[in-house]
């Protein structure tokens, strides 16, 4: 949801054809013509529209163009995570049930610490991207991003129903939703000035 870097030139503003009293925004940073809930990125040095956050995780920003996927990384490692919490949990059952033998081919102190930094690692990652999951899955039920969130704007734009806020992140339903190879809906108003790159 990249909006291009210095589109705000004369030519272009003109090209949009605009009528009497109707005004664009401007970002002074990047010198863009700056789409309704577009958001400056200081880390991206652009607009995103749609900006939820910039995710240190991925190195990009989280928008309109690529949230499904961000919601679904967020999914697979919770799962992953939860997974890792069992496994490790399971083998130290076992372990203590055969009192240790055959159980690992290092020593069992060794063993339990490893376990121990297994299912505490598994245990922080599944509570961490959980709730990141369910923030996300939040935000596109409700039409919000988490920078409106937190700056608590009013919502100008014309909200969509949550049926339709989840069809603009994930598309029409289907098992596509859970691939992450499967591209998002392209934006069904597609400004001129807001193409992405």
């Amino acid at each position: 949801g990249a909006v291009p870097k210095g589109n705000a030139t004369r030519e272009n503003i003109e090209l949009l054809g605009l009528q009497e009293g109707e005004v664009i925004f401007k970002c002074p940073k990047c010198i863009s013509i700056k789409p309704v809930r577009a958001h400056h990125c200081s880390v991206c040095q652009r607009c995103i529209r749609k900006m939820d956050h910039h995710c240190p995780w991925v190195n990009n920003c989280v928008g309109e163009n690529n949230q499904k996927f961000f919601v679904l990384f967020t999914l697979y490692i919770a799962l992953l995570s939860v997974h890792g919490l069992l496994l490790g949990g399971y083998h130290f059952v076992t372990c203590v049930g055969s009192e240790w033998r055959q159980c690992s081919s290092v020593s069992p102190p060794a063993t339990v610490v490893l376990l121990l930094f297994l299912i505490f690692e598994s245990l922080l990652f599944a509570i961490f991207t959980a709730v990141m999951f369910f923030s996300q899955l939040s935000a596109i039920w409700n039409d919000e991003t988490g920078i409106e969130q937190l700056k608590k704007e009013q919502g100008t734009w014309e909200r969509k129903s949550r049926w339709r806020s989840v069809q603009a992140v994930f598309g029409r339903f289907s098992v596509s939703w859970l691939n992450p190879f499967t591209l998002p809906p392209l934006s069904a108003r597609h400004q001129p000035y807001s193409y992405a790159v």
